[in-house]
């Protein structure tokens, strides 16, 4: 495709959404950092096709991808106030602010993907979802973040020995700048979008994330060391402003949690293609995995951070019911 063809191609598929946009009596503007194609961004548009169905153009959704409404901190507030009316964030940046969104965000909370799954589609995460309402946010669904894993530029990571005295960007929240300090190396808070030029430059070795977010970022280009100790499965989580939400009538808000719900088995299989294709491309380009790793000691090295913060009753009953959950 030329340079022309591909403009106008842009054009007329702007054009297409904006029609799209201008036929619906109401079009929610939703925020994610990821970009077009993400399995979230798709999800979210997916979502926006089912609300445009049955509720015959009354709501669409517009996405606003690659954080051109900002990053999740600021995008978090804009929700609060109604400025953005939908954000799918990471559970991480909610610590802070929801109690309830720690447990899930506790390393090694979690034993594998599926018991994640069946945990937050539960009554735990119906909990946590609840928490929302109290700070001007309606909690719609959980996404997959996958299992984040620590990358670097230095040297390959075979145990907590060799993360001593290393910098780590972690999600804007307490909890992983303890994580990180108890397996002996040093987080950096900062936004997604600043990982890239900050280990380009050395300003910290690495950071940590899942196979999609290594690829799609292109940290993998910069950090070519990987090693799977999968210390979080973090859930991501769909929210709406409680402001727009309640410019809703009683059915569109209904509708609205349903088709929130719906999509949810939509992202789950993106997400698994998603994961193999991406891990295939950074093996591909000559990032170096470490695999055969021995979990227990970064097991061991978390009961400071789960002492520091299951601390209240309903966080100690809902770890509980976690590790309950078969």
């Amino acid at each position: 495709m030329t340079l022309k063809t591909s403009l106008i191609a842009a054009l007329l598929g702007s054009a297409a959404m904006a029609t799209a946009a201008t036929a619906c009596e109401t079009t929610l503007r939703s925020s994610d950092t990821h970009p077009e194609g993400y399995p979230t961004v798709v999800a979210v548009q997916e979502m926006g096709k089912l609300l445009e169905e049955r509720t015959d153009g009354r709501l669409c959704i517009e996405v606003f991808a690659s954080a051109q409404l900002g990053e999740e901190k600021d995008t978090i507030e804009q929700t609060q106030f109604g400025v953005i009316d939908m954000n799918r964030v990471s559970l991480g940046p909610f610590n802070n602010i929801i109690e309830e969104t720690q447990v899930p965000s506790l390393p090694y909370i979690f034993r594998s993907v599926d018991h994640m799954h069946k945990v937050m589609d539960g009554p735990v995460g119906e909990q946590i979802l609840d928490a929302f309402s109290d700070h001007d946010l309606v909690g719609l669904a959980f996404f997959d973040g996958g299992s984040r894993s620590f990358y670097n530029s230095e040297k390959p990571i075979n145990s907590v020995a060799d993360l001593a005295g290393m910098k780590f960007r972690v999600m804007q929240s307490d909890m992983f700048v303890d994580m990180v300090g108890a397996l002996g190396a040093n987080a950096t808070p900062m936004p997604y979008g600043e990982v890239y030029s900050s280990i380009q430059t050395g300003v910290i070795d690495g950071a940590e994330n899942n196979w999609p977010s290594y690829d799609s970022s292109g940290h993998f280009e910069v950090a070519k060391y990987y090693t799977m100790d999968e210390h979080l499965i973090v859930p991501e989580v769909l929210v709406m402003s409680k402001t727009s939400f309640e410019k809703l009538s009683a059915e569109d808000q209904a509708v609205v949690r349903q088709a929130a719900k719906d999509v949810v088995p939509v992202m789950r299989d993106l997400w698994a293609a998603s994961e193999k294709e991406s891990e295939e491309k950074v093996r591909a380009a000559g990032a170096e995995i470490v695999t055969d790793i021995d979990k227990q000691p970064f097991i061991d090295a978390m009961k400071p951070v789960y002492d520091k913060y299951v601390t209240s009753d309903k966080l100690k009953q809902m770890v509980a019911d976690i590790q309950a959950t078969e």
